[in-house]
């Protein structure tokens, strides 16, 4: 049983956490974070909702299956680079918009989205297949099914 005050400040952090790993993705486009950090910090907002009030309650949150995230980002990331090699310009080389800050939209954003689910999805199913109380049981009675 989890105390009242983790579970009353899980709400706030959850949703603290799920900003930071937007700000995380965003920044993370020219400088070092992006994708894979954000995702990390994505699953870990999940992760403390699934410790805070059970994983039925992280699922419902999240509202897609783990894997189907984690696959929907590896392709994002694989199908990213494609618009650049069209026009000749590279893998994740084309810049749809350059802003006076020097911030660019284009295909490596896509791709670090494309990172940031597949990691987001991957820690999940990882994450939230560990919290499951029945998870001993679930493998001495043989059902070897992933990430339920």
């Amino acid at each position: 049983m989890t105390s009242l005050i983790f579970r009353t400040t899980t709400r706030l952090l959850f949703w603290a956490m799920l900003v930071a790993s937007l700000v995380i993705l965003w920044r993370g486009h020219n400088q070092p974070g992006g994708g894979f950090v954000g995702g990390l910090v994505a699953a870990m907002a999940f992760g403390v909702v699934a410790m805070a009030q059970g994983v039925e309650a992280a699922r419902r949150r999240l509202r897609v299956h783990p894997v189907a995230l984690a696959g929907l980002g590896v392709a994002l990331a694989a199908l990213s680079g494609l618009p650049g090699m069209a026009l000749g310009q590279g893998f994740l080389a084309h810049q749809w918009l350059i802003f006076d800050s020097g911030f660019k939209i284009g295909t490596t954003l896509v791709f670090d989205v494309g990172v940031y689910g597949a990691v987001m999805g991957g820690m999940l199913c990882l994450i939230l297949r560990l919290y499951e109380t029945d998870a001993t049981s679930d493998l001495a009675a043989g059902n070897q099914e992933q990430c339920r």
